[in-house]
């Protein structure tokens, strides 16, 4: 059974009329990486926008920083895991448009008016948008990588980044999933934002994408020229996991796996509204061994 954190919910800016997206940022004691990331927002930003973030404990400091923001903030005393804080943070949204990033991630000039354009293109509530990532290391085929800037804000080459991070070719991409991604607040609604039962949160990416197919979303799109260059900040590597590829399994009877290569089409080019498909026999077996072997 999980245990329902404690969570205290702090509104500011109320009277605020032309914030254009509501920005959740769930941050656990990650307070120089997370400085980085709102400064980064506010200067880099072509529109304004509503800042919400989650403090999951906050005794590095955090906590006493936030208060001082210009920021709405939720906090809860003990680590509530990423699904509670997107959740509690999303309460406090004023927007029509719900962005979720990390607290390790560095918004470059431009990434929101991207976002902004593609939304006024789609003409309608049902997509799924992901900005790009840059990253210093691995091979993800829905990133910019292996591009270093570097690996903590203490090492970072910020005059590097913005003067190369619009050089590097990369089209628009097939199966928006991960953060900093944008969705409609009635989308989120709708669907009840991140599943709780997956807290502290592994897997509750594509769990959140099915989530939006089963409501009818067809449009899950990486925008390329919404960049943000992404620490690959290891807070995953501190907390005790939730079995979350078998809970993803159970749930909707075929693997993570085949949702992002075969429904979404992770990390190939853009081609338009994903087809309906049917998930063979073979991907509902392998699901029932993870579910078996877990």
């Amino acid at each position: 059974m999980i245990k329902p954190p404690n969570i205290t919910l702090h509104h500011k800016g109320r009277g605020e009329q032309n914030f254009r997206f509501s920005i959740v940022i769930p941050s656990w004691n990650n307070l120089e990486l997370l400085k980085l990331s709102v400064g980064s927002i506010q200067k880099n930003s072509t529109f304004n926008h509503q800042l919400i973030i989650h403090v999951n404990e906050g005794t590095d400091g955090t906590l006493q920083w936030v208060q001082q923001q210009p920021v709405s903030y939720t906090h809860s005393v003990e680590n509530a895991g990423v699904c509670f804080a997107l959740n509690a943070a999303a309460s406090l949204a004023t927007t029509d448009y719900i962005v979720y990033m990390n607290d390790d991630m560095y918004a470059c000039p431009g990434w929101d008016s991207a976002l902004w354009n593609e939304i006024q293109d789609v003409g309608h509530e049902y997509f799924f948008f992901s900005g790009t990532m840059i990253e210093p290391a691995g091979n993800n085929f829905a990133s910019i990588t292996p591009h270093s800037y570097g690996m903590s804000a203490a090492s970072f080459n910020e005059e590097a980044l913005l003067r190369e991070f619009n050089t590097y070719t990369k089209n628009d991409w097939s199966g928006a999933g991960w953060p900093p991604n944008v969705v409609h607040k009635k989308l989120w609604n709708l669907v009840g934002g991140y599943s709780i039962e997956f807290s502290p949160g592994f897997y509750s990416d594509p769990d959140f994408c099915m989530k939006l197919w089963q409501c009818g979303v067809r449009i899950f799109k990486g925008i390329s020229q919404s960049r943000v260059y992404h620490f690959q900040s290891k807070s995953t590597a501190r907390v005790k996991g939730n079995n979350g590829r078998q809970m993803f399994a159970a749930k909707w009877g075929f693997p993570s796996s085949y949702l992002y290569k075969e429904i979404l089409k992770m990390g190939q080019p853009y081609s338009g509204p994903l087809p309906e498909i049917k998930v063979t026999g073979t991907a509902r077996l392998k699901a029932f061994w993870q579910r078996v072997k877990s």
